[in-house]
């Protein structure tokens, strides 16, 4: 969306105090654990753009709060398996060839937003080290939260989405649905269905300080249910697990994630079935 589009579908400008004070409002407290998904053009005109948004967020939640984001750099990946879009065949193998190893401190966020990339580039920030799925997280929990993220476990039991369960963290969905909700991977990782399965993933990355081309077992991730999940969630629940307002231009969901994570695994292994709709 242009700036003027923005603009014009931005009644007044949004600042730091006014989204300070509507995070506020929608349930956010000083020490809260939070993991966020964002969408900066839903919210509309914010003066200073995404800056004034973290700092709103990490007014809301304080000091003693601890911010996470995905960081995501899904370029990072086997490119045979690319569709959106795919690539032609010839160029797969330049590609795993050629793309550089993944560094937590250089390598760039891919379609995770404004946010998520300002985050990562905060200095006191901490990003997990993870090729592909890694998360950034700014705050006292930080290091708890993202330190310890090793490649087998993309978002499972050894995941930042798990420690942000263990801390009894909450989602902030900000102009953006549970299609965007990583957290529904945690609880991917621990349904049991009948079409749980895994997939061969490739990514460049650091061996013994060499940049090599490593191919790794992952959970076969499918996000197709997760509206549907997301609207029965929303059906079952209500505050305080579950609180929903609008920031600026977009509604935004609170979620308690433990709450979510516990229903959504119960959820895909009733209709997670070769038979199910």
């Amino acid at each position: 969306m242009s700036q003027a589009a923005l603009i014009r579908r931005t009644p007044h400008p949004h600042t730091r105090d006014s989204l300070a004070s509507e995070l506020r409002a929608l349930g956010l407290t000083p020490g809260m654990n939070l993991l966020v998904h964002c969408s900066m053009r839903r919210i509309g005109f914010i003066v200073g753009g995404a800056q004034t948004l973290l700092l709103a967020l990490l007014d809301a939640i304080g000091p003693q709060g601890t911010l996470m984001v995905p960081t995501h750099t899904s370029f990072n990946t086997d490119p045979a398996r690319w569709e959106n879009p795919p690539v032609p065949a010839d160029w797969v193998q330049t590609i795993r060839d050629h793309t550089p190893a993944f560094d937590p401190q250089r390598t760039p966020s891919n379609l995770m937003g404004q946010l998520a990339e300002l985050v990562r580039t905060c200095p006191d920030a901490r990003r997990s080290p993870h090729p592909v799925g890694s998360f950034a997280a700014l705050g006292p929990a930080a290091a708890t939260l993202v330190d310890h993220h090793p490649l087998l476990h993309e978002f499972g039991e050894t995941s930042p989405l798990a420690r942000h369960y263990d801390l009894d963290g909450h989602v902030l969905l900000l102009g953006v649905g549970h299609e965007r909700n990583t957290s529904l991977h945690l609880a991917e990782h621990r349904a049991d269905f009948p079409a749980k399965s895994t997939i061969s993933e490739g990514c460049a990355m650091l061996v013994d300080g060499q940049r090599a081309w490593v191919s790794y077992p992952m959970l076969a991730l499918d996000t197709d249910d997760f509206p549907r999940l997301g609207r029965d969630f929303e059906a079952a629940h209500a505050s305080p697990t579950l609180h929903i307002a609008t920031i600026g231009g977009a509604t935004a969901r609170l979620i308690h994630q433990p709450t979510l994570v516990d229903f959504a695994t119960d959820w895909m292994e009733l209709h997670r079935h070769p038979d199910e709709d």
